[in-house]
């Protein structure tokens, strides 16, 4: 039942203790502050992480080739590697671990792509179909290279949306169909595509089958480089599917399978896995923090109630001779302590939250959208109830025991 003298009687207390009020309260806001800027900082270079692998597939392997560095069944180092169709093929039909594969034909001169009276040197990429998935693309009109334009090695392209509008201008809306010059070669435009790491060099690109790029720019059946995703949960299986790889290749073109220099490689899940368990120390290191700080601001509570307590000595001791229960005596007290840190600590809360929205106008490579999300929101105000409670839990033992003559005498 809600006790209207009781919180008239605790309002009157604080209202009568302004500044030891102000002073409880500010150490718990304050530790509800630093833990919701410390949670949202943390979640915002985590974002920042995110958006490192966002314009490609997280589960993703890059191979290409180099020189070899160590002699190998009696040939000497130095030796040129290169990758061909049949690498590709070997990969994509003898590898468990593979999902989506490409391989990737790199043109080294002019990259020219122009309609009408515009010309501009945009990337030129020649891959398979599964690369779209690679690399994360999407496609907002028209359609991606697919296995009959690699058959029938059909000059078509995919651009960007960005290119499409440097190109086309006014006439973006009408391009889909149309015919551009790729080093010269018209190439119909078949689609338009997004790239989600919306950054600018991997919008200023247009794609082609490979298997026509190898045709018409005299590749031959030559890849630079072969990317693909792979199917693997933990890092040691991502370690597992990188080995298979590389001793695979490393038997067809005779070269030692730790030879790094020979066959580069970037595996992007392990990588990711790896700062995946850093975040997770920062997260853990951040709640440490943030919670010491509030139990700090918890304890100042406890210790100002039992200062309450003894100012009080005598009043207690007259309440209870005039036959206020012990339970009625902890409930005042509690009561006190519970209000005094749930009020401070959702000033700290609104006040933190209002902090990382104005951060979230700080946009770098390594840190986005801070922010704290609703669960930490509640369990932040859960715990401060509790916090309250156990921080006039001791003061209110004390008060409950006070006995009358005792109180009575005390000066």
């Amino acid at each position: 039942m809600f006790d209207l003298d009781k919180w008239q009687e605790i309002f009157a207390t604080i209202k009568k203790n302004k500044l030891r009020t102000f002073l409880t309260g500010f150490s718990v806001a304050w530790g509800i502050f630093m833990l919701i800027i410390l949670l949202g900082s943390g979640k915002g270079l985590e974002n920042g992480f995110e958006n490192e692998f966002r314009g490609s597939a997280k589960n993703s392997l890059w191979i290409w080739t180099g020189r070899t560095s160590m002699a190998h069944n009696g040939m000497n180092p130095g030796r040129t590697i290169r990758f061909t169709n049949s690498d590709y093929d070997n990969l994509k039909n003898n590898v468990d671990y593979t999902e989506f594969i490409s391989g990737r034909f790199n043109i080294f001169w002019g990259n020219q792509v122009s309609y009408q009276n515009e010309t501009h040197p945009f990337g030129i990429r020649n891959v398979h179909p599964d690369y779209q998935k690679i690399e994360a693309l999407t496609i907002t009109k028209g359609r991606y290279i697919n296995h009959k334009d690699l058959e029938q090695r059909r000059k078509v392209t995919v651009i960007s949306t960005t290119v499409r509008d440097i190109l086309f201008k006014q006439d973006s809306l009408e391009a889909l169909g149309k015919y551009i010059h790729v080093n010269g070669i018209p190439f119909k435009v078949v689609g338009f595509f997004t790239d989600e790491s919306n950054n600018d060099n991997n919008m200023r690109l247009i794609y082609v089958p490979i298997s026509t790029a190898q045709t018409v720019f005299s590749g031959g059946n030559r890849l630079h480089q072969i990317s693909m995703t792979i199917h693997a949960n933990t890092i040691e299986e991502a370690q597992q599917a990188e080995k298979e790889i590389r001793g695979r290749l490393a038997a067809t073109h005779n070269f030692h399978e730790d030879d790094r220099q020979a066959m580069g490689s970037w595996n992007s899940f392990e990588n990711y896995m790896q700062m995946q368990s850093i975040f997770t120390g920062i997260r853990l290191f951040i709640w440490i923090i943030g919670i010491g700080t509030i139990i700090a601001g918890i304890v100042g509570v406890s210790n100002i109630m039992i200062i309450v307590v003894k100012e009080r000595t005598r009043e207690i001791g007259v309440r209870k001779a005039l036959g206020a229960t012990p339970a009625s005596v902890v409930s005042l007290i509690l009561f006190e302590s519970v209000l005094i840190t749930t009020f401070a600590g959702y000033i700290g809360l609104v006040l933190g939250v209002g902090v990382l929205e104005l951060m979230s106008g700080i946009e770098s490579d390594f840190f986005a959208n801070p922010e704290a999300d609703f669960a930490i929101a509640v369990s932040a105000t859960l715990l401060l109830i509790i916090a309250g409670a156990l921080a006039g839990f001791v003061p209110a033992q004390r008060a409950s025991r006070i006995k009358p003559i005792d109180a009575l005498r005390d000066e």
